[in-house]
Order: structure tokens, then C-alpha cells, then sequence
């Protein structure tokens, strides 16, 4: 991937984790019923990907980190 391509993911996965664990952490209101998205298990998800994404970045800039 490229850097265009790897920055985007990552910022927007960020973007996402934190608008997740935001949206994760309000309390619950009993009159607009349960919530029906997987708030915490979306910002987890999306902030593996950004971990992703970041070693992604460091391997771009000429660390290697595997094998």
C-alpha cells in the first residue's frame, strides 16, 4: 500500500475507535430502547486495525519488524 493509502486508514480507523468508544461509554436510555450496535467491540476492532496500520508505517519507513 502506499503512504497515501496507509495514512488514511489509519487516521480513519482512529476516527472511528474514538467515535465508537464515545458513542460505547454513554449511558443507556431506557426509553429509545436497547442499542443495537456492538459499540465496544467496534472501537476495539477499529483500533486493531489502526495498530495495523501503524506498523504498516513504521515498515515504510524502513524498520523491519518481521522475520
Amino acid at each position: 500500500m502506499s503512504w497515501t493509502a496507509t495514512l488514511i486508514v489509519l487516521f480513519g480507523a482512529l476516527a472511528f475507535a474514538v467515535f465508537c468508544g464515545w458513542r460505547g461509554a454513554r449511558p443507556p436510555d431506557l426509553r429509545r430502547g436497547p442499542r443495537l450496535a456492538p459499540w465496544r467491540m467496534m472501537m476495539v476492532l477499529s483500533a486493531a486495525v489502526a495498530l495495523l496500520a501503524l506498523v504498516h508505517v513504521v515498515n515504510l519507513l524502513g524498520v523491519q519488524t518481521g522475520r
